[in-house]
Parts: C-alpha cells; structure tokens; sequence
C-alpha cells in the first residue's frame, strides 16, 4: 500500500507540473464543461417563467439549482481518457506504459484525481457566482449529504471503469470517434444531462433506470437536491454499488483480450 500510495503521489505530481505548463487548454475544458449546463439552465428557466414558474414539478429555483448541482457533479465524475487513447495507440505512446510493472489504469486514475484537485479551484468560484446570479433553491437534509458523498465517490469510479473499458476497443480499431459520439449521446439523454429525467417520456425513464448512467449523473444530483427519501437514497447506492463491480469486472476482461491484440501504429 504504501509502494502504491507514492506512486500516486508522484504521478500526481508529474500531472500537476504538465497541467500548469498548459493554462490555455485547462481553461478551454473548463469552459466546455460550464457552458454545456449553463445553457441548458437557461433554456428551461425560460420554458419556466414562460409557464408560470414552474414545468412539472421543477420551479425555476429548483431548475438552477438543478443544473448548477450537475455541472460540479458531472466535473468531478468525467473523464477524458476515451478522447486519448485512440491517439495513444496510434502513435505508439501507449508501448511505454505496457512496459512498466504497474498497471497504466492508476496513472490515468492519479492524473484524474489531479486534475480534479487544481480545477476545483476554478469551478468552486464559479459555482458560487451561478448561485448568486440564479438564486437556486435547495432542499437539502443532513443525511442527504451523508449519502451523497458516497454516491459521488462511487459514480466516478463507475464512470472511469466504464469509459476506460469503452477505451479499449482502440486495440481493435484506431478510429472510436464514433462509439464515443454514440456513449456520450446516450448520457446526453439517459443521465439527465440535458434535463432532469422527471421532464423525460416515462420509457426514457425506464430506460435510464436500468442502465448505468442515471447512476453516473442524475441519482447523486436528485439526491443532493432532497428529491429522493431514504428508502430511494438506499436503492440508489446498490444500484451504483452492483454496477461498479460489473464495470470492473468487465474492465479486467476486456483489458486481458485487448493486450493480446496490441499493435501500436505509430513509432
């Protein structure tokens, strides 16, 4: 553990130098990811206010609070490694990583986490400003927090297991553009990144329950929001809980067969 513990301790370091060596960038994905919900805020305040207030059971404080709850969760959960690894196997960058006696999984993990850490700073700002110009409404418990901290915990392990194994299909062909196109629209609808589920035809709904990515995104935001009891709030954790091991466990079978197929393109 404590070998493991300094391996993550430098390359999160490594990660933090190379991040702040590249300010434009970190700034340009951080822009993309605060735009995407804002917008969407906007949207439905204005179908909101142009009913009255209020589009089923979302008033127009609750849809603010809604989609600022989001954008952090969805910052703290996402992961950028199915844009990378195509690149990585096509230029021969990835043969480095196979040689060495660790799995390349806790690099990417220790550079996510790194990640997370240094933009937190920036996103916490502007959270607040969002708060202050939209005047949210929260209807948060205690224990409500006391979940929520596991459920957000568990949604991005979920997520990075998922979208690493989604990954992988770059050892059987070097073009994944389109599967990631097809996974991100799939969350786009079924995660309630686009809208509170609540506002989704009941089979959307349906579809999204048994599928992993309402629990990637929309269970840890209705549940910080007070919109789900105990009993739900329960539910929701071994519905996280049962598909992080089944992510896992598909990750480490796919990740058995794709080494057997690697074939870098590049030098």
């Amino acid at each position: 553990m404590k070998a493991l513990a300094d391996l993550y301790s430098t390359f999160m370091r490594i990660t933090l130098a190379i991040q702040l060596q590249y300010r434009a960038e970190l700034a340009i994905w951080l822009l993309g990811l605060v735009i995407q919900p804002v917008i969407y805020m906007v949207v439905w305040l204005t179908v909101a206010h142009a009913q009255g207030g209020q589009v089923g059971n979302y008033t127009s404080g609750q849809f603010a609070a809604y989609f600022i709850v989001m954008m952090m969760v969805n910052h703290l959960t996402f992961t950028w490694i199915m844009f990378e690894f195509e690149f990585r196997v096509r230029n021969g960058s990835f043969s480095p990583l196979l040689l060495q006696p660790v799995h390349p999984i806790h690099r990417d993990i220790a550079d996510n986490i790194s990640y997370k850490l240094l933009t937190m700073t920036l996103t916490t700002p502007i959270c607040a400003l969002l708060i202050w110009a939209f005047s949210p409404r929260f209807n948060t418990e205690p224990w409500m927090l006391a979940y929520f901290i596991p459920a957000l915990v568990l949604a991005g392990f979920m997520r990075f297991f998922f979208e690493w194994c989604l990954a992988l299909a770059a050892f059987w062909t070097t073009r994944v553009t389109a599967l990631n196109q097809i996974y991100f629209a799939a969350q786009l609808f079924l995660a309630g990144r686009m809208a509170p589920l609540e506002m989704m035809p009941q089979w959307l709904q349906t579809a999204a329950a048994v599928s992993p990515f309402r629990w990637m995104l929309a269970f840890p935001v209705e549940l910080l929001l007070g919109r789900l009891n105990q009993q739900q709030a329960f539910e929701g954790l071994m519905h996280q809980s049962f598909w992080l091991v089944l992510s896992f466990g598909l990750l480490h079978l796919v990740w058995r067969r794709a080494v057997r197929n690697y074939s870098a393109v590049g030098a």
